[in-house]
């Protein structure tokens, strides 16, 4: 600790402790660690200049997790005139150390900086992309990723990390899929709370703890077209009721901060719209934490059309924005419309307060060094622990869409050819988003088959395709210049003729198919979401040999998969499983693991069912089967998905009873308990999910087919059966109308549970108010 930076602010705080500005109405039972905070940051306030309070608002970016064109000039001078709150772009306890100084021991005052990250799926043990973590169904294994991933961004001086990304996505065009849970409000809730928990712990001054960073707020999901940065239009209604849920789980679960989106909501954008961020974040849910703008959020406002650079500015701080993520808006004209009367003193005050808040919060006024241990450093990251961990993670996430004839698990002995981009490959374990992610000490998946079975099976390789064979889509790929996607030297019928070489030596084929890393996450979305033509060549020469086909399937997003699913014997999506890939695969494979993964995101037949999902709305003429007219239809395909939200196979078969109800009539707040009886009807141990579906077929508004409400996951033997219940109040039928009022109606309700959102049994209740 320092001991000179402590004595000042604590001698400053108790000189001034009858000075308190705060941050909202005083009430006689607020908590003491409130009332000091409160007490301690007025005294320092009282302290700054109105440069000092500006300059805390200013986010900057030193190092490589730039999102965009802009990179901050200058820093290191703005940071000894306390022009810069906080840095991100860097990690390494070298590298915080040497900045953190600057701003403690070389300013006025010795605010200490706050240092974020895209910690997303882990800093340097890298677990499965959000996506592919959510259809673990297991909160426990979700908040273990952010617990590891806070350990070892402390250990390399993070304080605040950005996630979780709560954005419900309905369309997998859009490339930030990945970066979410998928398409359900309530699931994304749950995702959100275990994500939050891990990261920040029981206090955010505990050195293993970071401060989360929920994001995008709000609606970034639903841009047109599934188009990045694209607009964002939609009712009230469906706001609350689809896509806001999840952002109000992480203000429930106690977040410490929030990021604003690049979109438009009702025509404003978000990061200068003021019922979005003061209304509704903090007047309704209760936020007392600050919310910083995404990457030159701010003056991209401009862009959109509503002012210049200072207007934009103003309406930011305006609307409740605390911090301005690169841009330097506030830093170059906030002083400048305060003296015009366009801001107010109080209003700077306020964003002041809220960022010096954070820091309190995080110890950074008693530690500015908190957790700069190089010891921890190299104790943490990357440890042989966090490194099994994260296997067992991965193969957890990995979901069975296909296994005819029980193709799946393969045995230990015989041969199998191991084809396709991905089969030999580091650097796309990993997936998107992985800033300070080290691919080379990922584990590939032909190393990973190498170290389970050794020489019982042997393997024979080939390439067999290149990622893309397309020079234009290769080039967006390799955006600044990097070489993530790559031609093989070799033309393309030889890599196919390669394949099948391979092929016809072996017993079954294993084909490492699906999106690189560049594929899928920010700026990456697809309007063709195949398998690349280039790896589906190679899957219809293997295909006619009429072997075995076995797809490990690697993917930022639902593909449409409808010829691989008519053609192969088996798919396996594994999304991109992070560090341990390769040997969480292998487990997966070869049956050391049964899978037990179930989709979160609806698979389509084709683009044009998009968006798709499964909690949509009736229509006044639905359609039920086969061809018809002057229903809600397509003419050339069903209705139906490929996969419907909660699928994901397994290596045994599980069979659900009737469901049983406690009452078929309840009133008021009476508790339903619902149960059904699983089984398992196959050879192997497994885990099965079991979702419990709500319906309300008759209400003031048109309601959703159904909606996820509960789940449970367990493990049963071959032969065992488990009773499974489900505890339901009148918390689960209530929904937003049409004056936004958040209740339930009396009626009819049908109650589903089953292994999927499709395959459900269900009996129905009335409940009376």
């Amino acid at each position: 600790m320092n001991k000179f930076f402590s004595i000042q602010f604590i001698a400053g705080a108790v000189a001034l402790c009858v000075v308190l500005v705060p941050f909202e109405k005083a009430s006689a039972q607020i908590k003491s660690e409130d009332a000091k905070m409160n007490t301690f940051v007025s005294g320092l306030m009282v302290k700054m200049t109105l440069d000092e309070k500006i300059g805390q608002l200013n986010l900057v970016t030193i190092g490589a997790a730039t999102t965009g064109s802009v990179v901050n000039k200058g820093v290191e001078e703005k940071m000894k005139q306390g022009a810069i709150g906080g840095v991100f772009g860097i990690w390494g306890v070298k590298n915080t150390r040497e900045i953190q100084d600057i701003a403690v021991k070389n300013t006025r005052l010795h605010i200490p900086l706050i240092f974020g990250l895209d910690v997303i799926h882990g800093q340097h043990t890298i677990f499965p992309i959000p996506l592919g973590m959510s259809a673990t169904w297991d909160l426990g294994l979700i908040k273990q990723s952010a617990q590891i991933a806070a350990k070892e961004a402390t250990a390399e001086g993070l304080n605040w990390v950005y996630s979780p990304m709560v954005d419900i996505a309905r369309d997998p065009r859009w490339g930030r899929i990945s970066e979410g849970s998928g398409e359900d409000p309530w699931y994304g809730g749950q995702v959100a709370k275990a994500m939050i928990h891990g990261y920040q712990g029981s206090s955010m001054k505990s050195n293993d703890a970071v401060m989360a960073c929920v994001k995008h707020f709000a609606l970034y999901g639903g841009a047109e077209a599934g188009r990045e940065y694209n607009t964002v239009d939609m009712s009230r209604i469906k706001m609350y009721q689809d896509y806001l849920p999840p952002y109000k789980a992480a203000v429930d679960a106690g977040a410490g901060s929030f990021m604003s989106s690049f979109n438009t909501v009702d025509g404003i954008p978000a990061t200068g719209n003021q019922w979005l961020l003061t209304d509704v974040l903090r007047k309704q849910w209760g936020f007392k934490g600050f919310v910083v703008s995404d990457y030159t959020a701010v003056n991209e406002m401009e862009s959109h059309g509503l002012g210049d650079l200072q207007t934009v500015s103003a309406l930011a701080l305006k609307a409740g924005l605390d911090m301005d993520m690169v841009g330097e808006g506030f830093l170059l004209t906030l002083k400048k419309s305060l003296a015009q009367g366009k801001v107010t003193r109080a209003e700077i005050d306020l964003a002041c307060r809220r960022v010096l808040e954070a820091k309190y919060k995080l110890g950074l006024f008693d530690n500015p060094y908190k957790s700069m241990d190089e010891a921890k450093e190299s104790k943490e990251v990357l440890s042989a622990e966090n490194r099994t961990a994260a296997r067992n993670i991965s193969k957890h996430s990995f979901v069975l869409l296909k296994n005819d004839a029980q193709t799946l698990p393969l045995k230990k002995g015989g041969s199998i050819a191991l084809v396709g981009p991905l089969a030999d490959n580091q650097r796309d374990m990993l997936g998107t988003w992985v800033v300070a992610g080290e691919w080379q000490k990922s584990i590939s998946v032909m190393q990973g088959i190498k170290n389970l079975v050794g020489d019982n099976v042997k393997i024979n390789y080939a390439k067999g395709a290149n990622i893309t064979d397309d020079a234009a889509f290769m080039e967006r790929l390799n955006y600044f210049g990097q070489q993530l996607v790559t031609l093989d030297k070799k033309p393309v019928d030889e890599l196919i003729e390669d394949a099948v070489d391979a092929a016809k030596k072996s017993d079954v084929i294993v084909a490492v198919v699906g999106e690189s890393q560049s594929m899928s996450g920010e700026s990456s979305s697809r309007s063709d979401i195949d398998i690349p033509e280039s790896q589906k060549n190679m899957l219809k020469a293997l295909a006619k040999l009429g072997k075995p086909l076995v797809i490990v399937l690697f993917n930022g997003r639902p593909l449409t998969l409808t010829w691989e699913d008519a053609h192969a014997s088996a798919i396996l999506d594994v999304w991109a499983p992070g560090t341990e890939a390769g040997n969480a695969i292998a487990d997966v494979l070869f049956g050391d693991y049964n899978p037990a993964g179930k989709i979160t995101a609806t698979f389509p037949r084709s683009v044009g069912q998009i968006p798709i999902y499964y909690n949509h709305k009736n229509t006044g003429r639905p359609y039920t089967s086969g061809p018809t007219k002057f229903k809600s239809n397509y003419l050339d395909i069903s209705n139906d998905p490929l996969y419907p939200f909660g699928y994901g196979l397994s290596y045994t078969t599980f069979s659900y009873g009737d469901v049983k109800l406690s009452k078929t009539k309840l009133k008021g707040n009476e508790t339903l308990t619902a149960t059904v009886t699983v089984s398992n009807t196959g050879k192997y141990a497994g885990e099965e999910v079991v979702q419990l579906y709500i319906s309300d077929p008759v209400a003031s508004i048109s309601r959703s087919v159904k909606e996820l409400k509960n789940f449970k996951k367990i493990s049963l033997q071959p032969g065992e059966q488990k009773e499974v219940s489900f505890a339901i109040t009148t918390e689960d039928l209530k929904f937003y109308n049409t004056q936004l009022k958040y209740d339930w109606e009396p009626g009819g309700f049908i109650v589903q549970i089953g292994t999927n959102s499709r395959d459900t049994h269900q009996a129905s209740v009335w409940w009376g108010k």
